[in-house]
């Protein structure tokens, strides 16, 4: 299934070190002809860190989808009986926020989106970003997996000597990834070796 014409909600949260990989998928899922929906994390519309500062990163957004993006939970919640979307996908997701998407915490925009669109039965898909997927997080990303309309960009090891339990989404993946979730199927292989594409 092709992803143009797709009403597609575009989840950003604070994963900083992935948000010029991430731009450059956003923007190849604009050229597919998506209609992307942004929405932005607390932490990804407030936090200046060494990789750049939220004003950027919410003009990038808006440069590439067009849209103003969603910043407040109250906006993000008619997501779910407007049911426009044809898909959300969280890029990247955090450890913080798949933690509390497995155990249903709804405090930030991009976690009531997710919550919001879930309860419509369509596809969320998560490309996952975090420093202890193999630690802490591993159960929290076990239970999401397991999860009816919950789907996942390919992941793999991304510095497996210098962080052991690092993960992040193979964002090269993104646009196969999301067309399968559409269809509700896991893109296959889950699997990826991320650390190899460096």
């Amino acid at each position: 299934m092709k992803l143009e014409g797709k009403k597609v909600g575009a989840a950003l949260t604070g994963s900083f070190c992935t948000f010029d990989k991430t731009f450059a998928a956003l923007q190849k899922l604009k050229e597919a002809g998506a209609d992307i929906f942004p929405i932005l994390s607390n932490a990804s519309q407030t936090i200046e860190s060494r990789f750049g500062a939220p004003e950027a990163y919410l003009a990038r957004v808006e440069e590439i989808t067009g849209r103003k993006p969603i910043l407040r939970i109250e906006e993000a919640e008619p997501i779910g009986p407007g049911g426009y979307l044809d898909l959300l996908v969280i890029l990247p997701c955090t450890g913080n926020t798949a933690a509390k998407l497995a155990n249903g915490i709804t405090d930030t925009p991009v976690l009531m989106a997710a919550k919001a669109h879930l309860r419509n039965s369509k596809p969320l898909v998560l490309a996952i970003s975090t420093n202890d997927g193999l630690g802490m997080n591993l159960k929290n990303i076990g239970l999401l997996l397991n999860s009816k309309n919950i789907y996942f960009v390919p992941f793999g090891q991304d510095d497996w000597e210098k962080k052991p339990n690092s993960l992040v989404a193979d964002t090269s993946l993104l646009l196969p990834a999301l067309e399968m979730a559409l269809e509700h199927k896991q893109l296959q292989p889950l699997l990826t070796d991320v650390a190899a594409q460096k």
